[in-house]
């Protein structure tokens, strides 16, 4: 029998609160909620977890952030989680690109770019409202620019990598801190015929040794959250070439202004601000050639 775990947890905590769940997990996910910014962290275990060591885990991963929040501790009754997961992703388009699953059959629609994609543990499935606004974004500069030096900071599954490679045929660096995420990216990228062109790393943001290498970048997208983008803001603009572009996502829209004003002190100014379901997606450009 299968066991759900969950527990709510702020941004700074998610983490943590991840790596808590995992010794005793199979699989561990993370949802936000629009309304108030509040993550949801999920944990599927294969037999009922040791409480007592879930608690001292939680104690450890909510220490110096306050008290921790009464988890949900459930049986779950039989599925078919695998029949579940795919009628929960179907196929989707965004602008030019056409994400489906791998189980999807029937050809994509004429001229589409195709990203294949299963749902699963990597952030990046094209349902959430800050992947569709990148990939709106993407979209629209690949309509009027071709890009030659593009970077996925926090690529998670890498769709936008592949978006990018596959919209413009050309090298991509992509980088995560997560190791899972950096293998899935890879894995993706060889399934959508670009694992030669996407090139993912894993480490902590611009620091990461291939994110370094391959600077200056004329697009540069970052779709994590508002308070690492507005404390990257000087990192971004020195890995940034003259006349290069920034898509940053994965906030709230009431969050925009204050990573507009974090970047402006650095030469980049907003060009366009998407709106999807309450997450905004920033289009600034960099200081001119």
């Amino acid at each position: 029998m299968l066991w759900r775990i969950e527990i709510e947890a702020p941004d700074d905590a998610v983490a943590a609160v991840e790596a808590a769940l995992e010794p005793q997990c199979l699989a561990v996910s993370s949802l936000v909620d629009a309304e108030d910014g509040r993550w949801r962290v999920e944990g599927i275990a294969g037999a009922a977890p040791d409480r007592d060591a879930l608690a001292a885990r939680l104690a450890q991963a909510f220490a110096g952030r306050g008290p921790v929040p009464a988890a949900t501790v459930e049986p779950l009754a039989t599925r078919d989680w695998v029949g579940d997961s795919l009628a929960g992703f179907p196929p989707q388009t965004v602008g030019r690109f056409h994400i489906r699953g791998s189980h999807v059959a029937g050809p994509p629609p004429a001229g589409a770019i195709t990203l294949r994609l299963d749902a699963g543990r990597a952030f990046g499935s094209g349902e959430h409202a800050s992947t569709r606004g990148c990939l709106i974004a993407l979209d629209r500069l690949g309509r009027a620019r071709r890009f030659a030096r593009p970077l996925d900071l926090g690529c998670g599954s890498g769709i936008l990598a592949l978006a990018m490679a596959r919209a413009w045929r050309v090298p991509v660096v992509a980088s995560d801190i997560d190791a899972d995420a950096v293998r899935v990216a890879r894995a993706n990228a060889r399934l959508n015929g670009v694992g030669g062109l996407v090139r993912v790393a894993c480490g902590a943001g611009y620091r990461a040794p291939t994110v370094a290498a391959g600077a200056p970048y004329d697009l540069i997208v970052a779709n994590i959250l508002a308070r690492p983008l507005a404390s990257l803001a000087g990192d971004l603009a020195r890995h940034l070439g003259p006349g290069g572009v920034a898509v940053l996502a994965g906030l709230l829209a009431d969050d925009a202004n204050r990573v507009i004003a974090a970047h402006r002190p650095f030469g980049l100014r907003l060009r366009r601000r998407i709106v999807v379901d309450g997450w905004a997606t920033l289009v600034l450009a960099g200081r001119a050639r």
